[in-house]
């Protein structure tokens, strides 16, 4: 149109723009993992929420996803972890690891970002402060499904059970 002119709706739904963000129910995981699932197969996006996330042992919080169950092989990527003991960066193969030195004291903060790439595969992302040792973790890495991503699950890579903190996710 030009200057001065209104746009008048012939009646269709309006355009949209963009996408709208869903989010799921807050957990408070008190068992070995806390699960989503019935993820939309047309989500492009999910961030993990977690707050004062912590385990009952020395296991450390891991992220999985899948396409009609959990898978727990394949995953490509490392995590970075910074504290005042120094540095260190370990590959995973299990899940997208959030650390890899937790303590059962450590409450865990932050957000890990998975989006699709193409297909089914998922690239993921994500910052989690820990608040025993002043420690930092960067997470990355891509996991390649055998169908559409309809889960994700926050568990440990061992028993340990989640004894405080809240989880949730949201999508787009």
């Amino acid at each position: 149109g030009t200057a001065g002119q209104v746009l008048i709706s012939n009646g269709d739904a309006p355009p949209t723009f963009g996408s709208a963000i869903t989010s799921a129910t807050v957990q408070t995981p008190t068992t070995t993992s806390a699960d989503f699932t019935g993820i939309p197969s047309t989500v492009k996006r999910i961030t993990i929420l977690i707050t004062g996330i912590s385990t009952s042992g020395t296991a450390n919080p891991i992220i999985r996803i899948g396409s009609g169950s959990f898978e727990n092989t394949s995953y490509s990527g490392a995590v970075g972890r910074q504290n005042a003991g120094g540095n260190n960066i370990t590959q995973f193969t299990t899940g997208f690891l959030l650390t890899d030195s937790n303590t059962a004291t450590t409450l865990y903060y932050g957000a890990i970002r998975l989006t699709n790439i193409s297909g089914n595969i998922w690239v993921c992302d994500g910052i989690v402060s820990g608040s025993t040792a002043n420690i930092s973790c960067v997470m990355s890495g891509s996991k390649s499904l055998s169908g559409a991503l309809d889960r994700v699950q926050l568990t440990t890579t061992g028993s340990d059970t989640f004894d405080a903190g809240s989880i949730n996710i949201i999508y787009e």
